[in-house]
């Protein structure tokens, strides 16, 4: 007898035939799920990623890059202009819709930590392990770890680190007989003079460096506190809860004598004269050929190329001080989870692939930005323009501002009181070090 035969129909034996089929098929599936998912199962979840800089196409491959890791987890990015960025950020996270993920200015730490979440100790996801504090001070540039380390907790991650440079037109140097760029500020000094020149109503028609001012100078601030910090100037006590900028160090003014030192580039009656409040704004005044010298970061390479593509331009390291111990002056944004994140796991899983040297060497590929990975700088000390900055990283210091934007002002409007004789230097400075103070009091 048939097997047909046995269940008294073609139409059962075609049922029983399919229903082994599907059970063998749903066996091997099951099978070919677990095996995949060794470890545990795949996390499903969306991250909110909100960033000012750079463009989703900036982002492309990082992402890409860790979802091939973790498929299972979605990033949405949104790119916020400048300007309205940090308002926005502090509205959304204050209502709860903020992103998981964000892009924080390192200088934001002390008014924003605590509305980041840190890198967790234990993972959620077996045989994944999280860096130490130990792990990152090896790994990235000795400013980062100052900055985005507290109390042993890793608040956010670096993807680069810019710094201050010189920015010099050849032309005007070679016209000058000047053979390289300064290496000291006694040499920024001599080129300044050497290239500015007057009309015979002692008007400038031509700047050696674009020095001394503050609303026509691009991040003149900065450029001032990198003098002081290179000087020796402690910017803050110990326990930053005061401005020291009139402290004395070694029985020397060092802040006094920095502010001194810009200020005289505005200065007629100095020989170092070579700028004012009637030039064109300094990134312009550079870009025209009308100014030989301005101290600038990486990420005006691009703007200067873009806007003449003719301009002879070449970088050079910031002046130093001292030949022994070099200081820069550190600018750069780090990746955050926000606290509210309900994904802060994963989410820190996402920044912990982002900055490492596959993640952070596919969003330098794209971003053209300086390492503050310390393995990627030797990658990058060679490049005809970013060469300097990578390695100035490794030198790069900052300090500690409890509202930058406010800081700013205060530095703008001390380096005008001198300029107009409102103030005396010291004086300027005993009420930019009152006004800050003020600041870390709130």
């Amino acid at each position: 007898m048939t097997l047909t035969g046995l269940f008294g129909s073609n139409k059962v034996f075609y049922l029983l035939t399919g229903l082994v089929v599907i059970i063998v098929i749903a066996l091997v599936a099951l099978i070919v799920f677990r095996v995949g998912n060794i470890g545990g199962e795949q996390e499903q979840a969306t991250l909110e990623f909100w960033g000012v800089f750079d463009s989703r196409q900036d982002l492309v491959d990082v992402i890409n890059g860790f979802r091939q890791i973790e498929p299972g987890v979605r990033i949405n990015y949104k790119q916020i202009p400048f300007e309205d960025y940090e308002r926005e950020l502090v509205n959304s996270l204050a209502a709860g819709t903020g992103p998981d993920v964000f892009m924080i200015h390192h200088t934001w730490m002390a008014k924003h930590r605590d509305k980041l979440a840190p890198m967790p100790t234990i993972s959620s996801k077996e045989d994944y392990k999280f860096m130490t504090p130990v792990e990152f001070q090896s790994q990235f540039v000795d400013v980062a770890y100052k900055d985005l380390v507290f109390e042993n907790k890793i608040y956010a991650l670096p993807l680069y680190v810019d710094t201050l440079a010189i920015f010099y037109n050849k032309d005007m140097l070679n016209t000058a007989g000047i053979t390289r760029p300064p290496k000291n500020w006694e040499e920024f000094n001599q080129d300044a003079e050497l290239l500015t020149k007057f009309d015979g109503r002692g008007n400038i028609t031509q700047s050696g460096a674009a020095m001394g001012t503050a609303r026509n100078i691009n991040r003149s601030t900065d450029i001032l506190a990198a003098l002081m910090i290179q000087n020796g100037t402690q910017m803050t006590d110990a326990g930053n809860t005061a401005a020291t900028f009139t402290r004395n160090v070694s029985g020397q003014r060092t802040g006094e004598n920095a502010l001194q030192y810009y200020t005289d580039f505005a200065n007629p009656a100095k020989t170092v004269y070579s700028w004012n409040d009637e030039q064109h704004y300094s990134i312009d005044a550079f870009v025209e050929g009308n100014t030989a010298m301005m101290i600038n970061y990486s990420h005006q390479i691009p703007t200067l190329s873009a806007r003449y593509q003719r301009l002879n331009f070449g970088i050079a390291p910031l002046p130093q001080f001292s030949e022994i111990d070099a200081k820069n002056y550190a600018n750069f944004l780090a990746v955050a989870v926000s606290a509210q994140s309900k994904n802060q796991g994963v989410a820190w899983r996402f920044l912990s692939y982002m900055a490492s040297k596959d993640g952070t060497l596919a969003y330098l590929t794209k971003t053209s930005r300086p390492s503050a990975r310390r393995d990627l700088i030797e990658f990058q000390r060679n490049d005809p323009m970013l060469g300097v900055f990578a390695v100035q990283a490794l030198s790069a210091r900052s300090w500690y501002q409890a509202d930058n934007d406010s800081i700013d002002q205060i530095f703008a409007d001390m380096i005008e009181d001198v300029n107009v004789k409102k103030f005396k230097i010291r004086d300027a400075l005993q009420s930019a070090e009152a006004k800050v103070t003020t600041l870390m009091s709130r």
